[in-house]
C-alpha cells in the first residue's frame, strides 16, 4: 500500500464568523464605532452582508475580549476603556511581558533570533501605514514569539484574553509624538536584549516600554474620562 504525504496545515482557514469577529474588533480598535456607540444588529448584517446569528455571536465574543458592554433594556454598546482599567492592563502587562522577555533570554534556541528579527522588521514596515490593524497584528506576533519561546503559555493565553483592550491602548498611544522614546526604539532595544542573552536588560527595556505607553495612554484618557464625565 502506498503512503501518501499530505501537506501539513499552518494555518487553519477562516469561518465566516472568523471574519466578522476581526472585522468588529478592527472597526472598533481603530475608532471607527466610538465608546458607548449602541452596534445595532440590522444595519451591521446589511453592511457585512451576514444573518442576526452571526452578528450576535459575534457581539458575544467580543463582550469577553471586552470590547462590548451590554447594557440592560439598551443593548450592546461599544466599551467605554478607562484610566483606571488601562492602568490594570498595563500592570499585567508589566509582569507577564517582563518575565517572558526575561525568560526568552536563556531559552531561546539557536533559530529562534532570525525570527524575532523578521518579526520586528515586519512591525517597522508597518509602522507608517494609514491603517493600523496589520501593524498591530505584526506587533502582537512579535510578542507572541517572546512568550512562547520562554515557555510562557499560559501567560499568553491571559494575554490574549486581554488582546482586544491591549490593541485598544496601542491604537490609541502608537502614533503619539509626545512619547520619550517611540514604540518602534522600546521594542529595538527588547530585541537586542533577548538576542544579547541579557535578562535583567530584556525586563529593563520591557519595564521602560511598558511605562511610557502607559504615560502617555494615561494622558488621552484622563481626558476622555473628563469628557465623559462632563457629557
Amino acid at each position: 500500500m502506498t503512503s501518501t504525504q499530505l501537506q501539513k496545515i499552518t494555518k487553519a482557514p477562516q469561518t465566516l464568523r472568523d471574519i466578522v469577529q476581526d472585522r468588529m474588533r478592527e472597526a472598533i480598535i481603530a475608532g471607527h464605532f466610538a465608546p458607548g456607540e449602541r452596534l445595532v444588529e440590522r444595519p451591521l448584517c446589511d453592511q457585512l452582508g451576514v444573518s442576526r446569528t452571526v452578528i450576535r455571536e459575534t457581539i458575544r465574543y467580543l463582550e469577553a475580549e471586552g470590547l462590548v458592554e451590554i447594557v440592560p433594556n439598551h443593548g450592546p454598546i461599544v466599551a467605554t476603556l478607562s484610566w483606571n482599567q488601562a492602568r490594570q492592563i498595563y500592570d499585567v502587562r508589566l509582569l507577564l511581558e517582563g518575565a517572558a522577555a526575561s525568560a526568552c533570554t536563556l531559552a531561546q534556541g539557536t533559530g529562534f533570533g532570525p525570527k524575532l528579527t523578521e518579526a520586528l522588521k515586519a512591525v517597522e514596515a508597518k509602522m507608517d501605514d494609514t491603517e493600523w490593524s496589520e501593524l498591530l497584528q505584526a506587533t502582537t506576533r512579535f510578542y507572541e514569539l517572546i512568550f512562547l519561546e520562554a515557555g510562557h503559555t499560559v501567560a499568553w493565553g491571559i494575554v490574549q484574553r486581554l488582546n482586544g483592550r491591549i490593541s485598544r491602548l496601542r491604537a490609541l498611544t502608537i502614533a503619539a509624538r509626545n512619547r520619550e522614546t517611540s514604540g518602534m526604539n522600546h521594542m529595538t532595544s527588547i530585541h537586542d536584549a533577548i538576542l544579547s542573552r541579557d535578562a535583567d536588560a530584556a525586563r529593563a527595556a520591557v519595564e521602560a516600554h511598558i511605562t511610557d505607553a502607559a504615560k502617555t495612554a494615561q494622558g488621552f484618557l484622563k481626558v476622555s474620562d473628563t469628557e465623559h464625565k462632563n457629557g
